[in-house]
């Protein structure tokens, strides 16, 4: 090429270049768009073994599942009963109908033009990639928001690099979770947000969606109404804000309650949306009201009157229902027995440090470009003021992670704002700034693009470090890696659809099994089992401990009181572990040892396959047992 033809080709690309990025700031919606479809097609394709198989990791996906084929299949719309799990009354299940409703259209959808094994498994994979756009978009607006017109596209990208958080939007991954962090970010750009009217309209209606889907991201919801409020405190104006925030907030949380509470739902429970929470947000929403329209001024008068309806809508709360303080309400004894062998229920803490250093990644990048963005707008009072949100949301998330690990999703996408901040203007001053400018900058964009790459390259460089060193860490006894693997081996072979499709050549009952299994049964058989990790049915969770836990001759009537036809057992099942420790001479300690009591009864199953479990028939008239040998 000459140095004519040269010239010419960087005139006419520097003309057209400041045309595309002002096409792209006109067009983001459409482009996120875009740039989502691509990323739902790849994720399709790369976890279409999953779909294919029906894999449904999760024991809140199984019972999703099952929840909307029944839905389907005529339960009633406030019925969310679940009558497979510890029949013939069934378990209380404590969500609601709104996650369903897209699982259900789209399983509508492809039954129009597939069978109907095929549509279900298409919407299973299809369903979680619907809120991973509202997510891009609410993140893309805070970019926008934050660092002008072109600040979208690392914003609306980032969760990828977010794995904990990208988790909650993979195929067949249909539980509720992903919809309630989306949500929890859209309520983020709409208190940022400069036009006040819609701002208020986003974080309220957004906030009642979350509520209506369930409590687990309320601590959430409740700063983001505290930081409307304190910004009312301290910015006059602000009110134009709170009043359509409190109005959106009463008002769509009173109409969910109507649409969504299930008949379990319409009692004083805490865990869901029920009329103590239509009566608490209510309360605070109309305390939010009055405050927008009285005449006060000055911060001293507005705090003063703020405090004194925030200190009446707290005396309300807790004088009328203090159990809702704590998360759930069960027995001293189930928390010990299960709920504290729960790994997301521990503090990060107490997490394995190649989980930890991948976690915590985002949000330590996140706060690096806070404390950056915080000094950049310090001569600007609106953008300090949106900054100073998004870094109390961002701190509070990462601080519930010493209280629980399920803060982590949480704590990495309310990471990402600052950190594709920072990442925008590096960006910029690698094309804008001086020669050393460039090269600082150069060097902190291949840092950010480490940290977005920080779950697949923490082990390499940890093993690096260790060759570099000689300080490599002590290697597991051979029986230790033996019993790890086969721990996972059955933690995964005892839940796929091959192995389980095989119990469908009995007829329909009910199958004593895990707790965490009980679910994955319902959901790829014709069978019943007595429960899964779900609170509210804590008595049958407490006798299946029990069963375990307790001597051979205190499983059958605890089996008998449940109505139970046979046991399954998975050998090396991470949760029948736990019993294994904690009760060496008890029911399941005895079965993994071989005791098997005569009044099991092993059950033949014609497969073409080695089946990784053992299934009896427990037999309520025999008496005694005999030894077999040890199970491996």
């Amino acid at each position: 090429m000459s140095l004519k033809s040269a010239d010419t080709l960087r005139a006419r690309v520097t003309h057209i270049w400041p045309v595309l990025l002002a096409w792209s700031a006109r067009h983001w919606k459409w482009l996120t768009f875009l740039i989502w479809i691509a990323i739902a097609v790849a994720m399709v394709v790369s976890r279409w073994p999953a779909i294919h198989w029906l894999v449904l990791g999760d024991t809140d996906d199984n019972i999703r599942y099952v929840q909307v084929k029944d839905w389907l299949a005529g339960q009633g719309w406030y019925d969310l009963r679940q009558y497979r799990l510890d029949p013939p009354g069934g378990a209380n299940i404590h969500w609601s109908r709104l996650v369903d409703i897209p699982i259900a259209g789209l399983i509508l959808f492809f039954r129009a033009f597939v069978d109907q094994g095929l549509a279900d498994r298409l919407a299973c994979g299809i369903a979680p990639l619907l809120p991973l756009l509202l997510l891009m978009l609410s993140l893309g607006f805070i970019g926008r928001r934050l660092a002008g017109p072109h600040g979208w596209l690392l914003a609306a990208l980032a969760p990828l690099a977010a794995q904990m958080g990208l988790g909650m939007y993979a195929p067949m991954r249909i539980d509720h979770h992903g919809w309630q962090l989306a949500l929890a970010v859209t309520m983020l750009a709409g208190v940022i947000d400069t036009n006040r009217l819609r701002g208020g309209v986003m974080a309220g209606v957004s906030s009642a969606l979350s509520i209506a889907i369930g409590m687990e991201m309320i601590v959430y919801l409740a700063a983001g109404g505290g930081l409307i409020a304190l910004r009312w405190v301290f910015r006059e104006g602000a009110e134009r804000r709170m009043l359509p925030y409190a109005l959106s907030l009463g008002g769509a949380t009173s109409l969910c309650y109507l649409l969504f509470a299930s008949y379990a739902n319409r009692a004083m429970v805490c865990d869901a949306i029920s009329p103590i929470w239509v009566a608490v947000f209510g309360a605070a929403s109309a305390g939010m009201v009055l405050l927008s329209l009285a005449p006060l001024r000055g911060w001293a008068m507005r705090l003063a009157a703020g405090a004194v309806v925030g200190g009446a809508v707290a005396a309300f709360f807790w004088l009328n229902w203090p159990q809702c303080l704590s998360p759930y309400q069960i027995s001293p004894e189930l928390e010990r027995l299960w709920l504290a062998n729960i790994r997301e229920a521990k503090p990060i803490t107490a997490q394995a440090q190649s989980l930890v250093v991948p976690l915590l990644a985002i949000p330590l990048a996140g706060l690096v470009g806070l404390i950056w963005a915080l000094w950049d707008a310090r001569r600007d009072a609106e953008r300090l003021w949106a900054w100073a949100t998004v870094g109390l949301m961002m701190l509070f998330s990462t601080a519930l992670l010493f209280w629980q690990l399920r803060a982590g999703p949480a704590a990495q996408l309310l990471a990402i704002p600052p950190a594709a901040w920072a990442a925008h203007r590096l960006i910029v001053a690698i094309f804008t700034g001086t020669r050393r400018v460039r090269i600082a900058a150069g060097a902190g964009v291949a840092l950010l693009a480490a940290i977005a790459c920080a779950y697949p390259l923490y082990p390499q460089i940890m093993r690096g470090w260790a060759e570099l060193t000689g300080n490599k860490p002590r290697p597991w006894r051979p029986s230790a890696i033996a019993r790890n693997d086969a721990i996972k081996k059955a933690n995964s072979r005892c839940r796929t659809l091959p192995a389980l499709e095989v119990l469908d050549q009995l007829p329909p009952a009910t199958i004593f099994t895990m707790v965490d299994l009980g679910p994955r049964l319902i959901a790829t058989t014709h069978h019943n089992a007595l429960a899964g990790p779900y609170h509210r049915n804590g008595a049958t969770i407490l006798d299946m401990h029990h069963a375990y836990d307790g001597p051979a001759d205190a499983f059958r009537p605890i089996a008998a009181r449940h109505h139970a036809t046979y046991l399954l057992v998975c050998p090396n099942f991470p949760e029948g572990t736990i019993y294994q420790s904690r009760s060496p001479q008890g029911f399941y300690a005895d079965l993994m040892r071989g005791a098997i009591p005569r009044w099991l009864v092993p059950v033949t199953l014609n497969s073409g396959m080695t089946l990784p479990y053992q299934l009896y028939r427990i037999n309520y008239s025999a008496s005694g047992g005999k030894k077999i040998p040890e199970q491996r």
